[in-house]
């Protein structure tokens, strides 16, 4: 029970990630490199804020904002140098790593013996592990909610058709740079809390805590799609989540056959190409057929 109620807090903290990720790979449909520096960024300003005695949830606000700044500083090399969005994204996570470091004056910072939002009165109350699940659904629910409002408004429909059709968009008057940029700015925001409470969850944060945190991300929103289907975009928002939370039982499901934790993104890897490769196996193999008709008899034996 313990492992379940843990992989659901998990999940639902990790769906943060993936949400944030949604905005720039899903609506404005590029590959933001930056998260693997925007989320251990994120841990590294919130802890150290910890440790200077800050208020944990001004650190977790600082870590936003520390975000945002990432993100903009992608997009403007985007929008402005006009370097490749792959590019510009790596350029800021090879920095974020130098970064991270200055932060926090080395390569691992622990929380032991200081207040975090997990460490309240009301959440020490709580049963082992539960104090992950009443946060990450506060949290998740706040932070879908306001996407699904913003996404229904004048702003939210041109950053909407800014990844649908630039070019039907900057014939609308829209300016597409600034809609760019503030979708990087918002998604690398979201990515930092969610490193910033993974942090705050786990005790401590370390430098190379973002790698492959972008198969993560994806994996969640692949997942919910896949498991899913064809849904409207709030819905879109909400299976992120629960795809978040899919994906961690998978990861406890593969500790428990006896793998290995440095396992662990190679298993990330796997399930993401096996998302991925799901509707072409499903064409080929006729998996829907099968499904509506029992057995599907190859085309030509019909005839």
């Amino acid at each position: 029970m313990n492992l379940i109620t843990s992989s659901i807090g998990q999940g639902l903290l990790w769906g943060l990630l993936g949400v944030g990720l949604f905005l720039t790979f899903r609506i404005l449909d590029f590959p933001d490199m930056t998260v693997e520096g925007t989320f251990p960024l994120g841990a590294a300003v919130s802890v150290t804020a910890i440790t200077n005695g800050l208020n944990p949830l001004t650190a977790t606000l600082l870590a936003f904002l520390a975000g945002m700044l990432a993100g903009l500083i992608t997009g403007l090399l985007y929008t402005k140098g006009r370097i490749p969005i792959l590019l510009a994204g790596i350029l800021v996570m090879t920095a974020c790593y130098s970064i991270n470091l200055r932060i926090m004056g080395t390569s691992n910072v622990s929380l032991l013996g200081k207040q975090t939002l997990f460490s309240g009165q009301f959440f020490a109350s709580l049963p082992k592990f539960f104090d992950s699940v009443v946060l990450g659904l506060i949290i998740i629910t706040i932070v879908v909610a306001i996407l699904a409002l913003f996404l229904q408004t004048n702003l939210g429909q041109a950053f909407i058709a800014t990844g649908d059709n630039e070019k039907m968009a900057k014939s609308l008057g829209i300016n597409t740079d600034q809609m760019k940029n503030m979708g990087l700015m918002v998604s690398n925001g979201m990515i930092a809390v969610s490193g910033a409470l993974i942090a705050q969850s786990d005790g401590y944060a370390d430098v190379n805590m973002g790698i492959g945190i972008i198969v993560i991300g994806l994996a969640s929103i692949i997942i919910g799609e896949v498991v899913f289907g064809e849904l409207t975009m709030n819905q879109r928002l909400v299976a992120v989540v629960c795809g978040s939370i899919i994906y961690r039982f998978v990861l406890l499901l593969v500790l428990k056959a006896g793998f290995n934790t440095n396992d662990l993104n190679l298993i990330s890897s796997l399930v993401l190409a096996l998302c991925l490769m799901l509707p072409t196996l499903r064409k080929k193999f006729h998996f829907d057929r099968i499904l509506k008709h029992g057995v599907a008899m190859p085309t030509k034996e019909r005839d």
